[in-house]
């Protein structure tokens, strides 16, 4: 009798850890930058358990290095300087249930209670909209009007907005808020013209989800951070971005998880598949439409046009 309960409550436990496998985005209520993560757990309920996840301090997308599943409790560790002191590195923890069909956890400091975040994932969508040549042009939409910043909120509250417009240009101080657009928006084609000083960068999040990163990078080899790429996913093909100073152009087609970027008329990334969510992310709602955000919170950027055009069948 021991032995039958002992091998119920195994498969019981098994059974919950496999129902971490997935892709989930999550919401953090009370992180600083107001960002979301994402996860991305296979082999569950195995030896051979891994992770990806998008939010662990930085923007890259990290491999986890140490990860359990174990009587349906997720465990995963990074080793980070989390609380940027010259002391090096710290252990940041990740745990987490399934309550309900939710990922429901706490990420922690070891050693730092204050540092605690509560976080709650949903699995991440199907998008069923492909890119099959149907997708037609409907009407323009200016999100910035060129004369003020009318169309436009801050993301993070409390914190100095930090853009202007000048001249018909709106431009930021280094360090300033993050820019979400009023208006939201499903499928569509996106242009935009941008001017970085030297040694300065941006990016421009599709949804508020995925950003199409905006760097002074001209000259270096095409890379998962450079210019046109869907940051730290998909690099571009190549370098496309001019000298610092000049205008430069991006064109950006967003289908359901399928993103084509132009930079200055070249064509660095056709029909990339996205995955899921960036550093930049801040609505984790992937099935809904979102809004597009403007990056202000790294290096100083000028804008002189954003134009938006939904895509309908």
């Amino acid at each position: 009798m021991r032995i039958a309960l002992f091998f119920l409550l195994s498969l019981a436990g098994l059974a919950k850890d496999l129902d971490f496998n997935g892709r989930w985005n999550i919401t953090v209520p009370n992180e600083p930058r107001r960002r979301a993560w994402w996860l991305e757990v296979d082999g569950a309920g195995t030896a051979a358990i891994k992770g990806r996840f998008v939010g662990a301090p930085g923007g890259d997308m990290n491999a986890i290095p140490e990860i359990s599943a174990k009587g349906g409790v997720l465990r995963f560790v990074f080793e980070r300087n989390y609380l940027r002191q010259p002391s090096g590195a710290n252990k940041g923890v990740y745990t987490a249930r399934i309550v309900k069909g939710d990922l429901v956890g706490e990420f922690q400091i070891e050693g730092h209670p204050a540092s605690k975040l509560a976080f709650v994932g949903k699995r991440a969508p199907v998008i069923k909209d492909k890119e099959d040549g149907k997708w037609k042009p409907g009407k323009p939409v200016e999100i910035f009007n060129g004369k003020d910043l009318s169309n436009w909120s801050a993301l993070v509250p409390g914190k100095e907005l930090g853009w202007k417009v000048e001249g018909g240009v709106m431009k930021n101080v280094a360090g300033a808020n993050n820019l979400v657009s009023s208006q939201k928006f499903w499928n569509f084609e996106l242009h935009g013209e941008f001017r970085l000083g030297e040694g300065s960068n941006g990016g421009l999040g599709l949804r508020g989800r995925y950003e199409v990163q905006i760097i002074d990078d001209f000259g270096k080899a095409p890379d998962t951070h450079g210019t046109g790429a869907l940051y730290s996913r998909i690099k571009p093909r190549e370098n496309a971005v001019k000298k610092p100073g000049e205008w430069n152009t991006y064109d950006i087609r967003l289908v359901g998880r399928t993103v084509t970027v132009i930079v200055n008329g070249v064509t660095v990334i056709d029909r990339g598949e996205v995955e899921g969510l960036t550093a930049m992310a801040h609505d984790p709602n992937e099935e809904q439409p979102g809004p597009i955000s403007v990056q202000g919170d790294h290096g100083a950027v000028e804008i002189r046009k954003l134009t938006v055009t939904p895509l309908v069948r």
